[in-house]
């Protein structure tokens, strides 16, 4: 069965929201693509009082200045497209609260009919923490565990009643209600992340591997799943974040998804061919011009990756 290819709308700074989002989102479907997704930066520090994912002297991307809101985004594709799945990867949980997250996902999936994927992580920034969030960023972790269990409760039956450290719901109908239970993908690397990840997560959000990298991983997240005695299949969507180049980029020392249209191809089928990798999303928004450019590269990109039968 060919690899699923979910493609990242335009958020950043180059796109223009009210002309290239409902362009790009009815392309993708058309071309082909399973899936859609978001990420979420809320803000840009200027000067940066924090390295990239915190590490220090690591200067922010220029494609994390002025990212559009992804919950609007989300929505506005979904008005326009009738079978790609809806997703996240990630959406900060702890920068929304768990309740009015937990309604906005269940409404998204009965208007989209069934194709939310509400993909969750819990964020590095200290200034997006500090400018707005459910939660201290070292409570972090315990507001992703309560917006979990919000989920299970606001998209169960009614009455709804949940008592937490950050949400109190008083028994209550609380609609609308999802087509189904929204699946949950996390974004995990160790610790307490990749326990919760197997103890309660539908899919795991991996992101910045090789394929070498990505397999071991994996390795490690099964047998995780296996001690602690999880059975159901965990889905997998990993994060491609491609910088194209026209011309092929020199072997040595290639980042994954780095390069020509025949190398992100070649990272395709090397990161499909492990087994239980089951969808590649494809953010190819930072080195595009426009809507117009977005869609044609991911048109080629589309074709290139199915005409090598990946």
């Amino acid at each position: 069965m060919p690899i699923k290819l979910g493609l990242s709308l335009p958020q950043m700074h180059q796109f223009d929201l009210s002309r290239d989002l409902v362009p790009v989102a009815r392309a993708a479907e058309e071309t082909g693509y399973d899936s859609l997704w978001v990420f979420e930066r809320t803000l840009f520090p200027t000067p940066a009082t924090q390295g990239l994912y915190g590490v220090p002297g690591l200067e922010w991307p220029d494609s994390y200045r002025s990212v559009a809101d992804p919950l609007v985004t989300l929505a506005m594709a979904a008005a326009v497209t009738e079978r790609v799945r809806l997703g996240s990867s990630v959406l900060v949980a702890p920068y929304h609260s768990p309740f009015h997250l937990a309604r906005w996902f269940a409404t998204l999936d009965a208007a989209s009919n069934g194709r939310a994927v509400a993909g969750l992580g819990t964020g590095w920034s200290h200034d997006e923490y500090a400018a707005g969030s459910t939660g201290t960023f070292e409570e972090r972790g315990a507001v992703l565990d309560e917006t979990l269990d919000v989920f299970a409760a606001v998209h169960g039956p009614d009455p709804v009643s949940y008592e937490g450290r950050f949400t109190t719901i008083a028994p209550a109908e609380v609609g609308p209600k999802p087509v189904r239970p929204v699946p949950v993908y996390l974004a995990a690397s160790g610790g307490a992340a990749l326990r919760r990840l197997v103890d309660r997560a539908d899919g795991w959000l991996p992101t910045g591997m090789t394929a070498e990298q990505l397999a071991g991983a994996w390795k490690g997240v099964n047998d995780l799943a296996a001690e602690r005695g999880r059975t159901r299949p965990l889905d997998v969507c990993v994060r491609a974040n491609v910088r194209y180049t026209p011309q092929p980029v020199d072997a040595s020392g290639r980042q994954p998804f780095h390069g020509n249209v025949a190398q992100i191809v070649d990272d395709v089928a090397a990161h499909a061919a492990i087994d239980g990798i089951g969808e590649i999303l494809l953010e190819l928004g930072p080195d595009a011009r426009d809507g117009q450019e977005l869609a044609d590269r991911a048109r080629e990109v589309h074709a290139a990756v199915r005409e090598a039968g990946v």
